[in-house]
């Protein structure tokens, strides 16, 4: 990285011949009018962050919090076993390859947080995340010196990050959160270091940071979600940027936009077109069926080796005494299900449950008959009967024996809907259990089809549908999903698709002529997880983290609660600290907005500075409110971990705004102070800061044997709040 130590955003004293050695060591600090003093310091910034993430990372030796589910996504890439998750999958995919780089070999089942690794070769894996994790703080200090050229704000602001024990946790297991971070800094240290090319268009280095920023944001969407915040930071920043080129006149339109041209080539489709690549190795790579088949479509289950519709053979007609399973056909739909437990008191008549499930599983088993007769044995030589559309059939729960069956009860959850329910005794029922198969765009009397008709069931009395919801049913239900009979025969969530259809006496086709191609595919696995995540919702008397409570440190996160115990917790100087600098922040603004409107003299230098030390406060508030205030808006379950993207910026302000008051703290007090009073404040901020890291270091590090004794030991004496559930 080229370093111009020539850019100088703030004024600075001249160095006295009256100065002693350490004020003159000081002062060339201050100044970093050498390339030497900014590569030590950075040096030193990249060592201790080195130092502290990587001491003590093989332990816990067993399975961390969220390790348990992305240690076994990291198994089943390199088993090639599909799955289903909320998230991107590009993590997912750094977490399989770092572990088959470093010798793992998938078969950690990963089943719960405690787990031992006892003979797992994990190591590498941790590794790997935490690297990812420690790039955070040189970013940092590169994002700051890019935004200020100001060597002290930078350091202050690395440190800030480098000291948080919250992101020191976080940061070293086997997670999304190290990657995602490592993601969502880069693209800002790319489009900072883009900005300082501005002098030079069309340059390699001006196209190599265009493309590092374009890469870095893709990686950021394509591990979380979320990621789309810096996308939207950096979307503005370019905005920011184009409306000055466009408001310099001496700029023809035509070179205004040649740059705009650029820009959409490098952070638009640079981004997508290597968004879609990451998906097309995910959807290769996972070839083999796995217990995520269930949230897709029949289509694509076929293409999944070990399920059962893989090459499937199995009928293409529907007769009557097949067993089949039914799919709903929206897109991570479940299957119809049902089970031995009836509904409680309150929730209908106390007839059998059903419901859909996500999973394979016997209980989907569904025996098709006419309405008013019993099927034969597969075995008997009676004639083959097709349903039709416009029949009139029951649906008989294989396991138990009772029929599919509606009436005009409310439906536990949707009260609006018709309770659906299992009735009778091996399959012997009454006229609720009638239905009449309706194939979407069918012909009459065209014949009902596996896997490709999409069928609608309509209840024969009370004219309802058959429907399936996104709804979780209470613990009763086992947080399965809900179905009733909608009286809107319309709604696209009536639909359903037949699958394993087994009936020995018809000729088996193949389904492969139905495969989806890469298209279909990747827009299903985004229906999928934007229904998966808008279904993560706070389950029946779960206590979920508020975002109100997450800058002031108001309560941490379980990580793990072995021997030892892992306690995810901000350090509260820099978490109280960086509230403060945001106060400073805008009452600095208001400050500098009042003189400016009353005539106020500045000097030249103190106005460079403070518009200097404005300009990349204002950009770092943006990134905090972007990555933070969303929040407040989402529905879905919130944990005290979505606050450290944000935590970043903030940091990064609080280093920056800390630099302008030491800077200005000499002019503020009396002369025969003004030439220590730098050094010791300075001092004694990162005496504090440092400090505060070795107090809540176990935190992150671990904590041993706290029981029974915790009340007497050092880590009790750090609980400075009661919510603090360490």
């Amino acid at each position: 990285m080229a370093l111009d130590t020539s850019k100088k955003g703030k004024s600075h004293p001249k160095v006295s011949q009256g100065l002693n050695t350490m004020d003159k060591i000081i002062m060339k600090y201050r100044r970093c009018d050498s390339p030497h003093i900014w590569w030590a310091v950075f040096g030193v910034v990249c060592l201790l962050a080195a130092a502290t993430r990587f001491y003590n990372v093989g332990q816990p030796e067993h399975v961390v919090w969220d390790e348990t589910h992305f240690g076994k996504f990291g198994s089943w890439y390199i088993n090639r076993t599909f799955f289903f998750d909320v998230h991107p999958p590009l993590g997912k995919m750094l977490i399989g390859a770092f572990g088959y780089l470093t010798g793992y070999d998938g078969t950690f089942p990963f089943v719960k947080p405690g787990d031992s690794y006892e003979g797992v070769n994990y190591l590498g894996m941790r590794v790997c995340c935490t690297a990812m994790g420690a790039c955070l703080v040189p970013f940092a200090f590169i994002i700051v010196w890019e935004m200020t050229f100001s060597l002290p704000a930078a350091t202050l602001s690395s440190s800030l990050i480098l000291f948080d024990v919250g992101l020191l946790t976080l940061t070293q297991y086997i997670l999304l959160d190290p990657i995602l971070l490592f993601f969502i800094m880069g693209s800002v240290v790319g489009i900072v270091k883009f900005h300082g090319q501005q002098k030079k268009p069309f340059g390699v280095s001006w196209w190599f940071w265009l493309c590092f920023t374009g890469f870095m944001l893709s990686g950021s969407v394509s591990t979380k979600f979320v990621g789309l915040f810096v996308v939207l930071y950096v979307g503005l920043h370019t905005i920011k940027n184009l409306w000055d080129l466009y408001g310099d006149l001496s700029n023809p339109l035509s070179y205004v936009a040649k740059h705009f041209l650029a820009r959409a080539l490098g952070l638009i489709v640079l981004p997508i077109v290597l968004y879609c690549v990451y998906f097309y190795i995910h959807l290769t790579v996972l070839c083999k069926s796995g217990n995520g088949d269930g949230f897709y479509s029949s289509a694509f289950q076929s293409q999944l080796e070990g399920n059962s519709l893989f090459n499937a053979s199995m009928p293409l007609e529907v007769a009557y005494g097949a067993e089949v399973s039914l799919k709903n056909a929206r897109t991570g739909g479940g299957y119809l299900h049902s089970h031995i437990h009836l509904y409680p008191e309150g929730a209908g008549a106390r007839q059998q449950q059903i419901t859909t499930y996500s999973h394979k599983d016997f209980n989907n088993k569904w025996l098709v008959k006419k309405w008013n007769e019993e099927p034969g044995d597969w075995e008997d030589d009676e004639p083959i009967e097709l349903v039709k559309n416009g029949d009139l059939i029951r649906l008989e729960h294989v396991p138990t024996g009772r029929n599919l069956h509606s009436h005009r009860e409310q439906a536990p959850v949707t009260k609006r809907h018709h309770q659906v329910t299992g009735y009778g005794e091996n399959g012997i029922g009454d006229v609720n259990d009638v239905w009449r198969v309706e194939i979407v765009n069918g012909e009459e009397e065209e014949m009902a089809k596996a896997v490709v008709h999409k069928i609608r069931f309509v209840h024969y009395l009370v004219g309802c549908a058959l429907m399936s919801h996104n709804k979780q049913l209470p613990k009763w239900g086992y947080e399965q999903m809900e179905v009733t009979c909608n009286p809107n025969v319309h709604d696209p969530n009536n639909l359903w698709n037949i699958e394993d259809n087994v009936f020995p006496k018809l000729p088996n086709s193949s389904f492969a002529i139905y495969a989806p191609h890469f298209i279909e595919k990747f827009l299903e696995s985004h229906t999928v997880m934007f229904q998966g995540n808008s279904g993560l919702k706070p389950k029946e008397g779960e206590i979920t983290s508020q975002p109100w409570q997450w800058p002031i440190n108001f309560k941490g996160q379980h990580f793990s609660g072995g021997n030892p115990r892992i306690y995810l917790l901000g350090n509260p100087v820099v978490f109280w600290g960086n509230l403060l600098a945001l106060v400073l922040y805008f009452s600095l603004y208001t400050w500098d907005s009042f003189q400016n409107k009353r005539g106020f003299y500045i000097t030249p230098g103190v106005r460079a500075r403070r518009d200097k030390t404005l300009e990349a406060c204002g950009w770092l508030v943006m990134a905090w409110a972007l990555h933070y205030l969303p929040f407040y808006a989402m529905g879905r379950i919130l944990y005290f971990h979505h606050y450290f993207p944000a935590l970043l910026f903030s940091s990064m302000l609080t280093g920056v705004i800390m630099d302008y008051l030491l800077e200005s703290l000499p002019n503020m007090v009396p002369h025969y102070l003004s030439s220590s009073v730098y050094p010791w404040v300075t001092g004694l901020f990162y005496s504090i800061l440092i400090y505060s890291f070795y107090l809540f270091a176990p935190l992150a590090y671990g904590m041993h044997n706290l029981d029974p004794s915790f009340e007497n030991s050092t880590v009790h004496q750090i609980r400075w709040l009661d919510t603090w559930e360490f």
